[in-house]
C-alpha cells in the first residue's frame, strides 16, 4: 500500500489507556502496515484509532480492494498469549522503551519484553558471531561478555547457536538482553530453552517485536539485527564467515552510526574471514575487553548533570491548573504555532509541552496541521 506523505504532522503521542495499546498493535498488525506506514498514518491522522477508521479508504485509493483491518480477535488473542507468559507490551514513547532505539529511521514502534526491563537502561555492548563457532571463539566470547559485564555493560545479542550462546551464558549474572528474531515466547533453538529461562530468571531480558508465538522465518533475522545493535554503544563481531547475518548486523550498525569491532582471525579460517575484512575497512581491532572499553570510553561517560527544570521537579495540583488557563487564554479558534505560543507564554518547550498533552487529551485543545494548536469547538 503506498501513501501519500503528508508533511505536516501530528506528534506521536505514547498510548496511555490498554485501548490505546490495543489499536496501536492492531493497526501494525494489519494488512500492509509496516513500519514507516505506521508512523506515516500516526502522524496524519493523530490516532491509531483514527488511522484504522481510515485504513480500508486509504486501501482502496491505492487500489486494494476488499481490503479488511486486522481483526479484533487476533489482538486479543495475542495479548492473552503475552499475559500467560508475563511477556510486556513497550511502546515508543513509553518511559521504558530504549532510548539507544529512538534516533532509528525504523524503530519499532511497540516490542514486547519479558525479564528485567530495567536492563535496558543500561549500556550495551552487542556481541555476535558464527554459529559455528570454534573453541577458540567461544572462549573469547565468554571472556569478553564476563570482563565487559564486570565493567558494567549489558550483553546484547540473539540468542543464536555458538557466539551468541556463549556471551549470554558469560553474562547472565550481570546483564544480558536477547533479541530474538520470532515471538518473544518462542524459544529458538530449541537447545537454548534453559538458557531463554535463565536469562529472564536471573534479571536479564527477552525482547522481540514480532507477534507472540511466531515462528521466527530467515527474512526476520536483518530486522532482528538492526535491533540488536540499534540497542547497543557498539557491535563487537567475534567470527563471521564472509557472507553472513553477523556482517550484516555489523553494516547495519554503521549505518546507525554504532561503533564496529573485530577480533582477527586466521587468514585460513572462513568463520574469521568477515571479521578480517572488517579490520581491513576500518573496524577496529579488539584483542581483549580493555580494547572496546577504551573506545566506548567517551561514548560511556555520563552525561554532565544540569539543574532541574521546573517541570522535572513534582507541581502542585493547581500550578499545573494555572498554567493550564494560560494556555487556554492565549488561544482561540484561529490555530497558531506551538513555537508562538510557547514564546507568548515566555516558557520553556519542556514545560509546555506536557500542558499541552494533558490538554489535547482532555478534549480542550486540538492540534492542526503544520504543528498548529487551536481551542476546540
Amino acid at each position: 500500500m503506498t501513501l501519500e506523505h503528508n508533511s505536516s504532522t501530528h506528534p506521536l503521542l505514547p498510548p496511555t489507556t490498554e485501548d490505546q495499546r490495543f489499536d496501536w498493535l492492531r493497526l501494525l498488525r494489519s494488512r500492509r502496515v509496516g513500519i514507516s506506514t505506521f508512523y506515516r498514518l500516526m502522524g496524519d491522522h493523530g490516532t491509531a484509532a483514527a488511522a484504522l477508521a481510515k485504513l480500508p479508504e486509504i486501501a482502496m485509493a491505492a487500489g486494494v480492494q476488499s481490503y479488511e483491518i486486522c481483526p479484533e480477535a487476533v489482538i486479543h488473542a495475542e495479548f492473552k498469549a503475552a499475559r500467560a507468559v508475563g511477556a510486556r507490551l513497550v511502546c515508543r514513547g513509553d518511559g521504558i522503551y530504549p532510548q539507544t532505539l529512538m534516533d532509528l529511521d525504523d524503530a519499532p514502534p511497540m516490542i514486547w519484553v519479558m525479564g528485567n526491563s530495567d536492563t535496558l537502561a543500561k549500556p550495551q555492548i552487542a556481541l555476535v558471531g558464527a554459529r559455528n563457532a570454534s573453541s577458540l571463539g567461544g572462549r573469547m566470547a565468554r571472556a569478553l561478555a564476563s570482563e565487559l559485564g564486570e565493567a558494567g555493560f549489558v550483553i546484547t545479542s540473539g540468542m543464536a547457536r555458538g557466539v551468541d550462546t556463549a556471551a549470554h551464558l558469560a553474562a547472565l549474572k550481570t546483564g544480558t538482553i536477547a533479541v530474538l528474531g520470532g515471538g518473544v515466547d518462542v524459544l529458538y533453538p530449541a537447545e537454548n530453552t534453559g538458557l531463554a529461562e535463565d536469562i529472564v530468571a536471573q534479571g536479564g531480558l527477552r525482547l522481540s517485536e514480532q507477534a507472540m508465538g511466531l515462528q521466527p522465518q530467515a527474512r526476520h533475522f536483518p530486522a532482528r539485527n538492526r535491533i540488536i545493535s540499534g540497542l547497543s554503544l557498539a557491535v563487537v563481531v567475534i567470527e563471521a564467515a564472509a557472507k553472513s547475518g553477523s556482517l550484516i548486523t555489523a553494516r547495519t550498525a554503521l549505518d546507525q552510526g554504532r561503533e564496529v569491532m573485530a577480533v582477527p582471525g586466521h587468514p585460513f579460517d572462513a568463520r574469521a574471514s568477515g571479521c578480517n575484512m572488517l579490520l581491513r575497512d576500518g573496524a577496529r581491532l579488539v584483542r581483549n575487553a580493555d580494547d572496546v572499553i577504551e573506545a566506548l570510553a567517551p561514548l560511556a561517560q555520563p552525561a554532565p548533570e544540569l539543574p532541574l527544570e521546573p517541570t522535572q521537579v513534582e507541581r502542585p495540583l493547581a500550578e499545573i491548573a494555572k498554567l493550564h488557563q494560560k494556555i487556554l487564554d492565549r488561544l482561540g479558534p484561529s490555530p497558531v504555532g506551538e513555537d508562538q505560543l510557547i514564546r507568548d507564554l515566555g516558557a520553556t518547550s519542556r514545560a509546555i509541552s506536557p500542558a499541552l498533552t494533558d490538554l489535547e487529551l482532555e478534549g480542550r485543545i486540538s492540534r492542526e496541521p503544520g504543528g498548529l494548536i487551536a481551542l476546540r469547538a
